[in-house]
């Protein structure tokens, strides 16, 4: 089967993989607020000490909406939004502070969005010392925030680097003026470059750069030129994601319509000229959907087997509990999921009523574990094994079996204890791991639910 062909069998709805069970398919298990902070006091006090712990703060304000953008945010120019978001976010973080019996010690921070540089330096300064303070910083820790290149200034890159932020990550996607305008996302190469050339002066010591493939209206011609000069500013990584085209959740997206977007077959063209420009230029893949240039701990980090994948995407940190501040956010506990609220009104009224803001979660079964543990493995490291006894399940026999196909595909190698993703498989392993999600096979979805895979 020649790549066209298997770009088009495998072109299907699926997950990411930031965690499994996937969203969707978390349960009726929870057991609401008192027993997710029972699973909260205990990763922490069963990992805190020895690997500390990791923060997710969701920042969702944004001037403008970019139309591709499948993330939760809240739209305004209304800059007055800042300091009490700020200050119901750490009443968050006391929240779960109250929980534990000693400091947490704090490995990793990441400020998403939205648009983190929406916030003044001022506010991210009140934000970032609150959430330090009484705590212990980890010798190893790493904090991170996304920026928009058009409204980073020097003052948010000092502001955040006196505090011990030295990774940043510039949204980019595409130069071509056209999908800018369709996207609504405006910056322009000069930005990218100040920002770039200020970070780098000042002392950060990774830059990630966000491109997307297959959003509407793109060209070749277009992708190329990006690339080229993106290849010229030479980021440390560089995110290259399929756009996920979800207007059932994203009504933003009905700006234009699937007759503005690539072709399967101009799809994987854009995947291939964007991938052999990036491995040409120095970067090596990792994982799925990123590249890093060998002097990055990305790299280092899947060449020691220590890659993760967590809902902040990948890191070379691992941290048993990520807590997720902030309206919508994520927490795993190792054992369990929780989600905030998605309405900054329903955040902040259940924070100001001294309860921490989830609205649903999940309590991983012994099933989700074992398959948990091999998804991940499949996203990091391209591999995994299991013992014998795994194949008594059920479950897992049935995924096994559904294997055939991207083996017959030449996609993967199956041994009887072993699995390993062949160079050709790389690209395609939502599909691979799909194959061993139990729950989404167990209940198939009758609508669309995920972005197209490939």
């Amino acid at each position: 089967m020649n790549p066209e062909e298997l770009v088009a069998k495998y072109h299907v709805p699926a997950p990411r993989y930031t965690s499994y069970p996937t969203v969707p398919y978390w349960d009726s298990s929870f057991k609401g607020l008192d027993a997710w902070k029972d699973s909260v006091r205990f990763s922490f006090n069963e990992s805190n000490t020895k690997d500390g712990i990791s923060l997710y703060v969701h920042l969702p304000f944004c001037e403008s909406l970019c139309t591709y953008c499948g993330c939760n945010t809240r739209i305004t120019r209304n800059h007055k939004v800042e300091a009490p978001y700020i200050q119901t976010v750490l009443k968050e973080w006391e929240l779960y502070r109250s929980i534990f019996k000693e400091k947490p010690v704090i490995k990793e921070i990441h400020l998403g969005g939205g648009t983190p540089t929406f916030f003044s330096p001022y506010n991210l300064e009140t934000l970032i010392e609150g959430l330090l303070s009484n705590a212990t910083v980890h010798p190893e820790a790493e904090f991170s925030f996304e920026a928009h290149p058009a409204n980073t200034t020097e003052e948010h890159l000092l502001s955040l680097y006196k505090l011990g932020f030295k990774r940043l990550s510039l949204g980019i996607q595409d130069f071509d003026p056209l999908v800018q305008l369709v996207i609504n996302r405006m910056q322009s190469y000069e930005d990218v470059r100040f920002v770039t050339d200020k970070a780098r002066e000042i002392g950060y010591t990774s830059i990630n750069f966000d491109l997307i493939y297959g959003l509407p209206v793109q060209t070749l011609e277009g992708l190329n030129k990006t690339i080229s000069q993106i290849l010229r500013l030479n980021p440390d990584r560089i995110a290259f994601y399929s756009y996920a085209h979800v207007p059932w959740i994203k009504p933003g997206q009905r700006r234009y319509t699937e007759k503005d977007l690539p072709s399967i077959e101009l799809k994987h063209k854009l995947y291939e000229l964007g991938r052999g420009m990036l491995i040409q230029g120095g970067y090596v893949e990792i994982g799925m959907d990123h590249f890093a240039l060998k002097t990055d701990s990305l790299y280092k980090a899947q060449m020691e087997g220590k890659l993760h994948r967590n809902f902040m995407g990948y890191t070379h940190q691992y941290t048993q509990l990520m807590i997720g501040l902030g309206v919508s956010s994520i927490s795993d506990t190792g054992y369990a999921f929780a989600q905030n609220e998605k309405k900054v009104e329903d955040y902040t009224t259940r924070v100001e009523e001294g309860l921490i803001p989830v609205f649903k979660g999940h309590h991983l079964t012994q099933d989700d574990l074992l398959f948990r543990t091999h998804i991940l493995n499949i996203m990091c490291k391209g591999e995994t094994s299991w013992e014998h006894s795994s194949l008594q399940n059920e479950a897992f026999q049935s995924g096994i079996d559904r294997l055939q196909v991207p083996v017959s595909d030449n996609l993967i190698v199956l041994e009887p204890l072993k699995l390993t993703v062949l160079p050709q498989g790389q690209r395609f392993l939502r599909n691979i791991c799909m194959a061993l999600d139990a729950r989404l096979w167990a209940n198939q979805p009758t609508t669309v639910m995920f972005s197209m895979a490939g």
